[in-house]
């Protein structure tokens, strides 16, 4: 610890101090020769040794992300990505690099969890150092959910096709899942332990419909496919691996709850709501937005 970092530790509440230099620590010990140069040196100016003791002050998730990626905060700092807000485009941008290579949903879950980990240690750094508002940081992490979510969509959507073939509608349209989000995901505050409220739907009754004419996948019922498809997407979401989970995911406020089916195509959803929907489901309907699919 150089000398510049350890009074900037002195100045914290005490009770913080140990906690803050051990973290630290356990962060230099944790990089490779290069790694623990590159912070020796920053640490060096308080433009970043403070913001980086205050934020290891305030979240214990921080400081073990960086040890256990170190690259992670040289990389945001380097780009500069500690001090701005990213354009709708690059959120794509960066999650497309963390699943480039993913062939398997354990792959897309890992690529998931990683992308979500580093964004969060982005997005933290940002809002301890007051970088930016609430607003900000709310929408922040509506972002991440959102770009997961249409990715994971994607990713098992083109396996399930490839098994079962391409859902389509009576006059041979595709159709693809449509991904409603409730509540504070619909209105873009979103807390860093919100879970997300989704509801399911798709356009209407069909079956799968593969290319090939002969020795195709066997054809199922729509409602077959995108029921797969919920639970798949669900599970890349909300499963607690070694990198932890994406968002918890809550399915209770989709038509029938618990008891009802996952998901519904769009006659069956409105007949729902003119005819047996209570007024408080009505009104959940103000927050919501088709957030994917």
């Amino acid at each position: 610890m150089n000398l510049i970092s350890e009074i900037i530790i002195e100045q914290l509440p005490a009770i913080l101090q140990r906690d803050v230099q051990l973290a630290i620590d356990s962060l230099l010990e944790a990089c490779n020769e290069t790694q623990r140069a590159d912070y020796v040196a920053l640490l060096s100016d308080p433009a970043f040794a403070a913001p980086l003791l205050k934020l290891f002050a305030g979240s214990q998730f921080c400081a073990q992300i960086c040890r256990r990626y170190p690259d992670w905060l040289l990389t945001l700092q380097r780009d500069g990505d500690l001090k701005r807000a990213l354009a709708d485009s690059e959120w794509r941008e960066r999650l497309g690099a963390f699943i480039a290579r993913a062939q398997t949903a354990d792959d897309l879950d890992r690529a998931l969890r990683q992308f979500r980990n580093r964004e969060y240690l982005r997005i933290l750094w940002r809002d301890f150092n007051r970088l930016c508002d609430m607003a900000a940081t709310t929408a922040d992490i509506t972002r991440v959910a959102e770009v997961c979510i249409q990715k994971a969509l994607d990713f098992h959507y083109t396996a399930l096709a490839a098994e079962f073939g391409v859902p389509t509608s009576a006059d041979g349209s595709a159709q693809q899942l449509v991904v409603l989000g409730m509540g504070k995901l619909g209105a873009r505050e979103l807390n860093l332990s919100s879970d997300i409220d989704l509801i399911f739907a798709y356009p209407a009754s069909g079956h799968t419909v593969s290319e090939e004419k002969r020795d195709g996948p066997r054809s199922i019922h729509n409602q077959e496919f995108f029921s797969h498809l919920g639970k798949r997407l669900i599970q890349s979401l909300d499963r607690l691996t070694a990198d932890g989970f994406v968002f918890r995911v809550d399915m209770r406020l989709r038509p029938y709850g618990e008891s009802g089916a996952l998901v519904l195509n769009f006659d069956a959803m409105e007949e729902y709501y003119q005819d047996q929907g209570r007024d408080w489901e009505r009104y959940a309907m103000i927050k919501a937005r088709v957030v994917a699919g």
